[in-house]
């Protein structure tokens, strides 16, 4: 009788043990799905404002998460503003997630001169932006490719050749976004692939939850070489 009472308990145990874990597992879904995600910076394109190593805790109800298999977003707590950090799928390929910074939103007129962002005829006071390379300035027809289509009705587009530090003057389309790393001499962007869609932009970065240098000079840099002030910043 007593064996039978504690194999009763046993499974009882068991039971409420699983049910807590299952109902773990559906809060940490929920929560990923359509409040936070996890994101890793694999590249200097946004140095100094995020640095590789760093690993982030991103806001994906800001701009209204999307219900997985559907296609359907909920509706977003704001639209993406000029300056706006966001995570987004890529252009090029959809397996990969990037950050960028939002140069121009629809209707913005933008244009780089001499490596000074202008928007609407005015130059930028960007204050985040990193220059580390002053004398290269390479043509691209990449950029060239696309962006002639988008140019403002007083530029000659047989005579327009872009470059990383001169392009535009281009308007931002409906529905899209202008965005640039940071890091503005080592940044594969919106200049060379295009404007980036509403659609794909996921969310904002919340937090740098951890942080470390994987070049550090010690053995185990994720252990030896944390930033620890980093820790918990919020990227702007």
């Amino acid at each position: 009788m007593a064996d039978k009472t504690e194999r009763k308990s046993t499974a009882s145990h068991m039971r409420e043990w699983i049910k807590s874990i299952v109902i773990a597992l559906a809060i940490f879904l929920l929560l990923r799905t359509f409040l936070i995600e996890a994101f890793r910076i694999p590249s200097g394109s946004m140095e100094n404002t995020l640095l590789i190593g760093d690993f982030l805790f991103v806001n994906k109800a800001l701009y209204g998460a999307e219900i997985p298999f559907t296609g359907v977003r909920l509706p977003p707590i704001r639209e993406p503003e000029r300056g706006d950090l966001v995570i987004f799928r890529s252009v090029e390929d959809e397996r990969l997630t990037v950050v960028k910074r939002i140069i121009g939103v629809p209707g913005d007129t933008l244009a780089m001169v001499d490596n000074v962002l202008q928007v609407s005829g005015v130059p930028r006071d960007e204050p985040y932006a990193l220059h580390v390379d002053s004398l290269a300035d390479p043509e691209d027809p990449k950029m060239r490719a696309w962006q002639v289509r988008y140019l403002t009705a007083d530029r000659d587009p047989t005579e327009y050749r872009p470059t990383l530090k001169n392009w535009g003057p281009i308007v931002v389309p409906p529905d899209s976004f202008f965005v640039m790393g940071d890091n503005r001499d080592h940044s594969y962007d919106s200049r060379y692939w295009g404007f980036l869609g509403r659609r794909r932009i996921r969310g904002r970065p919340l937090i740098v939850y951890y942080s470390y240098d994987k070049n550090g000079v010690l053995p185990l840099p994720f252990i030896t070489s944390v930033r620890w002030r980093r820790l918990f910043a919020t990227p702007d």
